[in-house]
């Protein structure tokens, strides 16, 4: 089991290995696009989330942004332009035409819907990008009943509450900026109420080690987190060592775009699941 609270939501029980005290999520960023540690510029794609699977990643992180004729499509940028041979902003176009462009040349943009659909025990991290997105994430959650097997999150804290709202039944959620800053501030004062107070509408913090100067991931904020009951995933841990390290800090999850390496980590320790 978890170091954090036993009384969060199915999504954080993250599989535990015969013999070993806890789970340990292991989030593949993005999917797998990184074979080997070369950028195939793939991410986002239905080709790097079963590449994840096919390594026996049981979650995996993605992005959503939702189309203007409202269709939640798993995309980290709100454009087209970095990731697809298309240009344009997505809340702008169809989904007839976002459908049509490729990721790296030979990947379609997936419909957030086809990958809660096409692994139905895969675990499903969803950062809701933009507002445009908050009606499709939650309609692709409805129609996929995939709410016990979700975490919504966001960097804006009403996003994220928005997309709970639209909900018919609960899912597990992770703390947006606001909510980080002021956890972050009780965690340092050592004031356990206002800590969780600080996280009282969220499950998770997901969190970078450090932000700037701000060290946000260290011994005392991870026990802090877990008094408050809460679970601590840390991304995007890409080096084998700062993965035992945070494993060494009793970190919940990590989210890494070097699902290979976080795999032969976590196999090194006996905690990566038959």
């Amino acid at each position: 089991m978890s170091t954090a609270s036993p009384g969060l939501p199915a999504y954080f029980d993250a599989p535990r290995p015969p013999g070993a005290r806890r789970g340990v999520a292991a989030l593949a960023h993005r999917g797998f696009a990184r074979p080997g540690g070369v950028d195939n510029g793939l991410e986002n794609s239905m080709a790097a989330f079963a590449a994840a699977v096919d390594l026996g990643f049981r979650y995996v992180e993605t992005d959503a942004h939702g189309t203007s004729d409202g269709v939640a499509v798993a995309l980290h940028d709100e454009s087209l332009d970095r990731t697809t041979d298309s240009r344009g902003l997505v809340a702008d176009l169809p989904w007839s035409v976002v459908r049509r462009a490729r990721i790296g040349g030979t990947e379609a943009v997936p419909r957030l819907e086809d990958l809660l659909g096409t692994w139905p025990d895969l675990r499903v991290n969803v950062d809701v990008k933009g507002d445009s997105g908050v009606a499709p994430v939650a309609d692709a959650v409805e129609r996929t009943a995939a709410h016990d097997r979700v975490c919504v999150t966001s960097f804006d804290v009403g996003r994220r509450r928005a997309t709970v709202a639209r909900l018919s039944r609960p899912v597990a959620t992770s703390a947006g900026r606001r909510e980080v800053a002021a956890f972050l501030a009780a965690a340092r004062l050592r004031v356990d109420p206002l800590a969780r107070w600080a996280l009282r509408d969220a499950h998770a913090l997901q969190v970078p080690v450090t932000d700037g100067p701000l060290t946000v991931v260290d011994a005392t904020t991870v026990a802090a987190a877990h008094r408050a009951g809460r679970a601590v995933h840390v991304w995007t841990v890409n080096d084998a060592h700062e993965m035992r390290r945070l494993l060494d800090l009793g970190v919940d999850g990590i989210v890494t775009d070097r699902a290979d390496l976080l795999r032969d980590v976590l196999r090194e320790r006996r905690l990566w699941p038959a």
